[in-house]
C-alpha cells in the first residue's frame, strides 16, 4: 500500500480532483444548476395531493366516488349552543333567542349556504341544554379555512350579547384554520431556530466563522434546489405541505453532516502537515468515498417509502431521497471547489478560545493530530479514549451491557399503539377549539366526526335504494353503533347520497372503531348489499384512521424487507465484508428499536410526559413508526459508515484490527460527536411544538441520534468488532463476483502518513 501510486481511484476522488482544478467552473454549475431547478420548478408549479390520492381503502374509494360525480362537497360547521346552568334548556326563550342571533349573524356574512335551525333538524341533546346551529361554508372546502375568519367572528359577537350559554363554533373549515396556524406556526418556529442553532454549533465546532458557514450555506442551496426538484416532480407524483417539512429536516440535517465530515477531514490533514491539494484530495478519497455509501444507503432507505402504496409517504420519500441526493453530490463537487477557493482563508474569522489552535495550546496539546493520530485537542477525543480502553479491555461484558440496556428500552415498543390522532390528542388544552370539540362530543356523541356514507346507484331515487337507505337509518341507531340523528343529503342528478352517522364513542378512537365495525359488517350488508349494483363505502375521521393504519400495517414488512435487504447489499459491496455488513444491520435495527421503545414509554404510557408537554396522547401517530425507521435506517448509516471507513483506512495501512478500531473511533470522535449534536439540537427543535406528532417525531429522532452516536458507536460497534477480531474481514470467496465498491481509498491515505507525537493510549501505526 506504500507504493506512492498516484493514480486516483474512486468516484468520490475523481470527483473532488476535478472540481479543485476546475474550481469556478464547478461553483457556477452549482449556482446555475440551484437557480434553473428553482426557476423551473416555479414555472411548473406544484400540484397537490388530492384527499383521493391520500386516502386508501373504502376512504379512497368515497374520495374517488365524490370526484368522479363532480361533487365536491362543502365544509360544515355547526355551532353549539349550550346552557351554562341547568335550569338553561333548548325550550327557553333566551336560548331560543341566542339561536335565531346565531343563525342570523351567520348569514349576515355572507360566507355560508344551508343555514339549519336546530329546531327543525332535532339536533338537540338529550338532556336539552345543547343544540347544534349547522351550515355549509360557500366555495370550495379545501380553501373554507381561508374564508372562515369572518364567521367566527360574528358568531364571538353573538357570545358577547348572550351571557346566559355558551355560544362556540367548530366544523371542518375552522379545524383546519386551527391547524393551518399552529402547523404554519409550528414550523416557521422550527425553520427559523434550525439555521441559527446549526449555525452556533458548527461555530463551536469549528471555531472559525467561514468553516462554519459553508456547511450551512450548501446545505440551504440543496434545499432550495430540492424545493424547485420536488415542483417539477409534483406534476408525476402530487405533494404535499408534510413532504415539504420533512425535505427541510432532513436536508438540513444531512447537508451540514456530509459538509462537516469533508471539511473536519480536510482541516485534519493539514494539521497533520500535508499541502492544501494533497490535504484536499484525501479528503475527497475518504471522506467524500464515505459521503457517497452513506448518502446512496440514505436515498435506498427513503425509497422504501415508495413501496406503501400511501401516497403522503410516496411523495416524502421522493422528498427525502432528493433532497438526499443534492446534498451528496454538492458535498463532492462544489465543496471541494469551494475550499480550493478559499485556501486557508477558511479559517477566516476565528472565535477567541474556540478555534482547534486555542483549545490545543489550553490544553497542552502539540496542536498536531495527523490521520495516524487522535488529537487530544479534538472535542470528545480524550474521553472516547478512555471509553475505548474499557471497551476493548473488556469488550464482552461491554457488549452485555450495551446491548441490554438499549433491548430494556426497546421493550415498551413490544406495545405500541398507533392511530390518527384526534384533536384534542394532537392539540391537548393549548387551543380552545379543542375544548369545544370535547363539549359537542359529550352532547352528541360522534356529532363532530360523523361517519360518512357515500352511496352510489345507477337510480339513486329508486324506490329500492330509498328503502336501503331508510333501513340503514334506522339499523344504524337500533344496532346501537349511533344515537343519531343520521342525516341524508342526495345529489339526484348524480346518482350518489351522503348518508352521516355520529358513532357510538366520539373521539375515543377505540370505542368508535367499533361502531364503526357494526356499520360496516352488519348494518351495511343487511341494508345497501341487498340491492344490486349499489357501492357504500364508508369514510370519515374514524374509518380514515382505521383504513390508513391497515394499509400502513400491510405495508411493513415490504418496506422493511427492501430497505435491511438493499442497505445490507450496499455496505457489503462497499467494505467487502460479509461481517461488516451483518453488523450494521444489526445495530441499526436496535438503534431504531430503541427509539421506538422511548416513543411509547413517553407518549403512550406517559413516562415523563410532562417534561415534553405529552401527558394525556397515549397513542403514537400512525404514519410515524414506519417513517421514524426509514429515516433512521439512513441517517443512523452516516456515522456508522464514516467511522466504519476509517477503521478499514488504517486497517490497510497495517494496524492491528484492535488498534484500527481504537484509530477510527477516537478519530472521528470530534465530528461525529459535533454531527450528532447539530442532528439531535434541529431535532429537539421539533420536540418544542405544540403539535403533538410534531413533538413525536422531533423526540423519536433526537432520542435514535443520540443513542446511534454514543451508546451504538462509542461502545457496541468497538465492542462487537473487537471480539470478532480478524473475522470482521470476512468475505467468502464465492462472493468475488460481485461489484466492488471498496477502492476508492487516496494513496496518501493509505500510505505511512507524517508522524507526530502519539497520543497516550493510541498506536500510530505504519
Amino acid at each position: 500500500m506504500g507504493n506512492r501510486d498516484t493514480r486516483v481511484r474512486g468516484i468520490a476522488a475523481r470527483a473532488g480532483g476535478w472540481s479543485a482544478r476546475h474550481r469556478w467552473a464547478a461553483v457556477g454549475i452549482w449556482v446555475l444548476f440551484v437557480v434553473l431547478a428553482m426557476g423551473l420548478g416555479s414555472a411548473a408549479g406544484t400540484v397537490e395531493l388530492k384527499d383521493s390520492d391520500q386516502l386508501s381503502g373504502e376512504t379512497g374509494r368515497a374520495a374517488a366516488i365524490a370526484e368522479e360525480a363532480g361533487i365536491d362537497e362543502p365544509a360544515g360547521e355547526t355551532v353549539l349552543v349550550q346552557g351554562r346552568e341547568a335550569g338553561v334548556k333548548a325550550t327557553s326563550t333566551e336560548f331560543r333567542t341566542a339561536v335565531d342571533a346565531v343563525m342570523k349573524a351567520v348569514e349576515g356574512t355572507g360566507k355560508v349556504t344551508n343555514v339549519t335551525s336546530p329546531y327543525d333538524t332535532d339536533t338537540i341533546s338529550k338532556d336539552g341544554r345543547s343544540a347544534l346551529v349547522q351550515f355549509d361554508m360557500r366555495g370550495k372546502a379545501e380553501t373554507a379555512g381561508d374564508r372562515v375568519e369572518p364567521v367566527l367572528k360574528a358568531v364571538e359577537e353573538v357570545q358577547k350579547d348572550h351571557g346566559s350559554v355558551l355560544i362556540e363554533e367548530i366544523g371542518g373549515a375552522s379545524m383546519n384554520k386551527t391547524f393551518d396556524d399552529a402547523f404554519g406556526n409550528d414550523f416557521k418556529q422550527a425553520e427559523y431556530s434550525a439555521v441559527p442553532v446549526a449555525l452556533g454549533i458548527l461555530l463551536v465546532a469549528f471555531g472559525a466563522l467561514v468553516a462554519a458557514l459553508v456547511p450551512v450555506l450548501l446545505a440551504i442551496t440543496a434545499i432550495v434546489a430540492t424545493m424547485g426538484l420536488m415542483m417539477l416532480v409534483s406534476h408525476i407524483q402530487p405533494m404535499d405541505d408534510t413532504s415539504s417539512s420533512v425535505m427541510l429536516l432532513v436536508g438540513l440535517a444531512v447537508g451540514v453532516d456530509y459538509c462537516l465530515f469533508y471539511l473536519r477531514r480536510e482541516r485534519e490533514e493539514r494539521a497533520a502537515g500535508r499541502d492544501p491539494e494533497t490535504a484536499l484530495r484525501i479528503a475527497a478519497a475518504t471522506s467524500g468515498r464515505a459521503i457517497i455509501v452513506s448518502g446512496v444507503t440514505v436515498c435506498v432507505a427513503m425509497a422504501g417509502m415508495l413501496f406503501t402504496g400511501i401516497a403522503t409517504f410516496k411523495a416524502m420519500g421522493l422528498a427525502s431521497l432528493m433532497v438526499v441526493a443534492v446534498a451528496m453530490v454538492g458535498s463532492v463537487t462544489v465543496l471541494p471547489a469551494v475550499l480550493s477557493l478559499l485556501g486557508t482563508r477558511v479559517e477566516k474569522g476565528r472565535i477567541p478560545f474556540l478555534h482547534p489552535d486555542k483549545r490545543r495550546k489550553t490544553n497542552g496539546g502539540s496542536g498536531n493530530g495527523g490521520s495516524g493520530n487522535g488529537r487530544s485537542g479534538d472535542n470528545g477525543s480524550r474521553f472516547w479514549t478512555s471509553v475505548l480502553r474499557v471497551v476493548l479491555a473488556r469488550p464482552a461484558v461491554s457488549l452485555v451491557v450495551a446491548a441490554g440496556a438499549l433491548l430494556a428500552i426497546a421493550a415498551p415498543a413490544l406495545g405500541m399503539k398507533t392511530q390518527n390522532l384526534t384533536l384534542d390528542q394532537e392539540f391537548g388544552d393549548s387551543l380552545p377549539i379543542v375544548a369545544t370539540y370535547e363539549r359537542v362530543n359529550e352532547a352528541f356523541p360522534g356529532g363532530s366526526d360523523p361517519a360518512e356514507v357515500v352511496v352510489k346507484a345507477a337510480d339513486i331515487n329508486s324506490a329500492e335504494v330509498k328503502s336501503a337507505i331508510a333501513d340503514f337509518r334506522e339499523q344504524a341507531v337500533s344496532s346501537g353503533a349511533s344515537r343519531g340523528p343520521v342525516d341524508v343529503k342526495v345529489h339526484d342528478s348524480q346518482n350518489v347520497a351522503f348518508v352521516y352517522v355520529p358513532l357510538v364513542g366520539g373521539s375515543n378512537l377505540d370505542k368508535a372503531e367499533k361502531s364503526l365495525e357494526i356499520i360496516r359488517d352488519e348494518v351495511r350488508p343487511a341494508t345497501f348489499g341487498k340491492v344490486d349494483g349499489v357501492e357504500a363505502p364508508v369514510t370519515g375521521q374514524v374509518a380514515g384512521s382505521k383504513d390508513f393504519n391497515d394499509q400502513l400495517v400491510s405495508a411493513v414488512a415490504p418496506v422493511f424487507a427492501f430497505v435491511v435487504a438493499f442497505a445490507f447489499l450496499l455496505m457489503l459491496l462497499s467494505f467487502r465484508s460479509l461481517t461488516i455488513a451483518i453488523t450494521s444491520i444489526v445495530l441499526n435495527l436496535l438503534s431504531v428499536g430503541a427509539a421506538y421503545g422511548i416513543l411509547v414509554a413517553v407518549f403512550q404510557h406517559g413516562w415523563g410526559a410532562s417534561l415534553v408537554g405529552a401527558e394525556g396522547v397515549g397513542a403514537i401517530v400512525t404514519w410515524l413508526p414506519l417513517f421514524l425507521f426509514v429515516i433512521l435506517f439512513g441517517l443512523s448509516m452516516d456515522y456508522h459508515v464514516f467511522v466504519v471507513s476509517r477503521i478499514r483506512e488504517a486497517r490497510l495501512r497495517g494496524l492491528t484490527t484492535r488498534d484500527a478500531i481504537q484509530h477510527g473511533v477516537v478519530t472521528t470522535a470530534g465530528v461525529i460527536t459535533s454531527a450528532a449534536v447539530i442532528m439531535v439540537a434541529v431535532f429537539a427543535i421539533f420536540g418544542t411544538l405544540s403539535m403533538q406528532s410534531m413533538k413525536q417525531m422531533g423526540v423519536g429522532l433526537a432520542a435514535a441520534v443520540l443513542i446511534d452516536a454514543t451508546i451504538i458507536r462509542g461502545v457496541l460497534l468497538p465492542a462487537v468488532m473487537a471480539l470478532l477480531g480478524e473475522r470482521n474481514w470476512y468475505f467468502p470467496k464465492w462472493l468475488n463476483r460481485l461489484p466492488d465498491l471498496s477502492h476508492d481509498e487516496s494513496p496518501e491515505a493509505a500510505a505511512s502518513p507524517p508522524q507526530p507525537p502519539a497520543v497516550e493510549g493510541e498506536r500510530v501505526g505504519v
